[in-house]
């Protein structure tokens, strides 16, 4: 095996357990953090994304994005259907690519609070208009409704959401990172 097919081959793996990983937190760990809306859940399943989106790249950390919201939403998320798989897409992809994207650019550890920060700040915008527009369709609800949920449910959840992934995954980065580049 050539040097560049090993590279390749130790890149789809190490994808791969980040996938299964994200599958599995996701599986075991997930509990609602607002109580007026029991139906937005945390899980840690972006921290594995964050990972391959920092050590591969934005575009590779949304092409994770994409499996693993497929893998999840057919398997431990499947009651949550299609809007699901979308809503998981938008929401992680957006966090993934921003943070991403700023440390691709800053590739320091200033680069990844910022990158971290941007993730919150994405993620928790993109999902006002996520929810304004699926919510109703998955609950029912009119969009009056999901307004109303704005300030007391949706925007405190997404930000303490991705808070919480961005700060664990600031963490457990450079001994992870560290690990990987070892290994290659």
């Amino acid at each position: 095996m050539t040097n560049t097919a090993g590279n390749k081959t130790r890149k789809l793996t190490t994808l791969a357990m980040l996938a299964a990983l994200a599958i599995i937190l996701v599986a075991f760990i997930h509990f609602p953090l607002i109580p007026a809306a029991p139906f937005l859940e945390y899980d840690p399943a972006d921290i594995p994304i964050l990972i391959g989106s920092f050590v591969y790249g934005p575009w590779v950390g949304l092409g994770l994005t994409a499996v693993v919201s497929i893998l999840q939403g057919v398997t431990v998320s499947a009651a949550s259907g299609p809007i699901g798989i979308i809503m998981h897409l938008l929401a992680t992809g957006s966090c993934v690519t921003a943070a991403g994207l700023v440390y691709r650019r800053w590739h320091t550890r200033k680069g990844a609070v910022a990158a971290l920060c941007a993730s919150i700040a994405v993620r928790t915008v993109v999902m006002c208009g996520c929810n304004l527009v699926f919510t109703p369709l998955f609950l029912g609800q009119s969009v009056g409704d999901v307004v109303a949920m704005l300030i007391p449910a949706i925007i405190p959840f997404n930000f303490l959401y991705a808070a919480i992934n961005s700060a664990v995954t600031f963490v457990v980065y450079k001994p992870i990172s560290a690990f990987l580049h070892k290994n290659a």
